[in-house]
């Protein structure tokens, strides 16, 4: 029998980098990006459950948080150096 929903785990710093940038998708003209209105009801459900599950997004050294989240989800740039010289 089949899961009836699907279930995405994020870490709290994916979770407030997606948010935001799902918050700044939603504030740009959302049909110049997604082509098809049936996605906007998923990205709308994301975009509110995030916002419902992170707190942080109301605190006052919010920006902060997101910096520090990126920086930590970003690979460093002797990873991504290291990577490029290497063939899979």
């Amino acid at each position: 029998m089949e899961n009836p929903e699907v279930v995405i785990r994020l870490s709290p710093d994916e979770a407030l980098v997606l948010s935001d940038w799902l918050e700044r998708v939603q504030m740009t003209d959302l049909s110049r990006l997604v082509d098809d209105t049936a996605v906007w009801a998923p990205l709308h459900r994301i975009a509110g459950t995030l916002d419902k599950s992170l707190p942080g997004i109301f605190a006052a050294d919010y920006a902060e948080r997101l910096e520090a989240a990126r920086s930590r989800l970003r690979p460093a740039l002797d990873d991504s150096a290291s990577d490029e010289g290497t063939e899979t």
